[in-house]
Formats: C-alpha cells, sequence, structure tokens
C-alpha cells in the first residue's frame, strides 16, 4: 500500500536519518543533505506544500522537499521558480521508482499552485525520465553563462521560459556552513565514513560543462 501525503512535524527526526542513510558517502565521505533537511524548513524559501513522504504498508520511506529559486534574464527581469531536494529513499528501497513517484507527484502540485519551472541539480540518468532536460535546451545558465552538465530544467507551464538566456540563483539556504553540518552528524549516532566510486562520479559530473 503506497501513500503520498505532506510531511508532519513527528516525521522530522525520521526523515532527517532517512536523508543521512540515502546520502552517506554517495557524494563526499560522510554527506550534509541530512544538515541541509534540517535547518531548510526554518528558511524562508521553503515550501512545506510541496514537503512530501511517501509511505509504504505505513512505514516512511522516502522524501522530497523544495525550495524557491529565481532566474534572472538579460535585462533583469526576475521569475520565481522553485528546486527540489534533496530526493532520499532509503537504501534498501532505492531504484524500485519510489523516488520516481515522489518527484511526479511533487512536480505535478508544483504545477497546480502556480509554479513556472523546476531547475535542480543531479545526476541526470536520475531525472530524464521525468521530464527534466539539459539547462542548455532552455537556456538557463550559471554565472558567466555556463551551462553545467548536472543542472536540469523542466517547463512546468509550456512556453514559461520563452527562449530568453536566464541566469540562476538558488535560494541562501542552500549555502551550508560544513562546519556546522559536521558538528550535526557529530551528535548522532557514528556511521563509518569512507570513499565510494560514486564520489568520483560526483565530482566529474559537477565539473563538467556543456558547450
Amino acid at each position: 500500500m503506497l501513500n503520498i501525503r505532506n510531511e508532519k512535524e513527528t516525521d522530522y527526526k525520521l526523515v532527517e536519518d532517512i536523508t543521512r542513510k540515502a546520502f552517506y558517502n554517495m557524494y563526499i565521505p560522510g554527506c550534509i543533505e541530512h544538515y541541509l533537511v534540517h535547518i531548510m524548513r526554518g528558511h524562508e524559501d521553503f515550501i512545506p506544500e510541496l514537503d512530501f513522504v511517501l509511505e509504504l504498508d505505513g512505514k516512511v520511506i522516502g522524501n522530497i522537499m523544495y525550495t524557491k529559486a529565481e532566474l534572472t534574464d538579460e535585462e533583469g527581469n526576475k521569475k520565481e521558480i522553485v528546486t527540489f531536494g534533496p530526493v532520499s529513499v532509503l537504501p534498501e528501497y532505492q531504484r524500485k521508482g519510489y523516488g520516481k513517484m515522489l518527484i511526479e507527484h511533487s512536480l505535478n502540485r508544483a504545477a497546480e499552485l502556480g509554479y513556472e519551472a523546476v531547475v535542480i541539480f543531479g545526476s541526470p540518468s536520475n531525472y530524464v525520465s521525468s521530464g527534466l532536460k539539459c539547462c542548455k535546451k532552455y537556456n538557463v545558465c550559471v554565472e558567466k553563462g555556463k551551462y553545467p552538465a548536472a543542472m536540469l530544467v523542466k517547463e512546468l507551464k509550456p512556453g514559461a521560459l520563452d527562449g530568453r538566456i536566464w541566469f540562476y540563483s538558488d535560494s541562501p539556504v542552500m549555502s551550508i556552513d560544513e562546519g556546522k553540518a559536521q558538528e550535526f552528524d557529530d551528535s548522532l549516532e557514528k556511521m563509518e565514513k569512507r570513499w565510494m566510486p560514486s564520489q568520483e562520479e560526483f565530482y566529474i559530473m559537477s565539473q563538467s560543462f556543456v558547450e
């Protein structure tokens, strides 16, 4: 029995634990995503209506969270959009489609709320099946006009990005203090930090740009 619902305050600690287990050693030895979840809920850019958990037979096994972000065109015109992440699924339930369910459910809800586009950073192989595409296809770039290979875009309203060049800015909450993140992690049950091949893959992807 599957159920997707909004996160409740009683879920907070459980969701942080799920996020920690889902991301530990994936991109770096250890992880910071659970700390981001911990601080994100109190930030002004957090969108509670797009904070969902997925239950399987009454057990919460995954979560997705959204914050507001911004696109600015070359003339300084701004468009408020959204970004999602972390998307977390307990390791034993990964690669079974649960993350995709959370993504597609939340994208539909974001469109219903009137948001016109979503921009994320992540491995394309995890997101293109949900309709996200290379940022260059929508002329969405970062500073100096660069198009990161890991930046993906989806229009929630067809034609919303209308071919203009857009510069992406995410929420300040994404600028994590690594020292505070480490202190937070140290306060939790110890998990072993180790090197994984996925960390090298992440480094390569994060340093790559589309020409």
